[in-house]
């Protein structure tokens, strides 16, 4: 009895000290949902893969440019909205919303909720690439068809003060 012990013992010892030298793989920055939660400003909006004057409306709620400087308030329960200040060729308005972000995959995806709409009864919406988030700044890409070539709309987000 005592020799199986040792021997159990023997081979825990083992794969423990395997685990510890073995190789990390590369790791990917995980999405954190506190570091996604909170008040946002985009305070810019590039191209990857494409030209701009191809983007005719995003969210289908207008031109791009409407966006540089709009809010995003997206609380920890997932509910949310974002204000579009309004301006030149842009209408002011505010959107209520429900999001969510996944480490598995890192994807930031909301849907548009609208007066007497239940998030759970809303099955359209947009789903994102979340590149990267700090806590104080978060970028965001979405995907744009091109044709078979990748293109994105990089969202820079800045953290508002408190």
């Amino acid at each position: 009895m005592k020799r199986i012990f040792l021997i159990a013992a023997i081979l825990c010892s083992s794969l423990m000290v395997l685990q510890s030298c073995s190789p990390k793989g590369a790791s990917t920055p995980s999405v954190k949902r506190g570091n996604v939660t909170g008040n946002w400003t985009i305070n810019d909006i590039t191209f990857e893969g494409m030209s701009q004057s191809a983007v005719k409306s995003l969210f289908d709620d207008g031109p791009y440019t409407c966006f540089v400087g709009s809010t995003w308030n997206l609380t920890n329960s997932g509910n949310g909205s974002y204000t579009l200040p309004g301006g030149t060729g842009c209408t002011a308005k505010t959107q209520t919303i429900f999001w969510s972000a996944s480490a598995g995959d890192q994807t930031f995806q909301f849907k548009k909720i609208f007066e007497g709409d239940k998030a759970k009864n809303v099955t359209s919406g947009y789903r994102m690439v979340l590149t990267a988030t700090d806590g104080d700044t978060m970028v965001i890409k979405v995907p744009v068809d091109n044709g078979n070539s990748p293109a994105y709309i990089v969202l820079n987000f800045v953290k508002a003060a408190k």
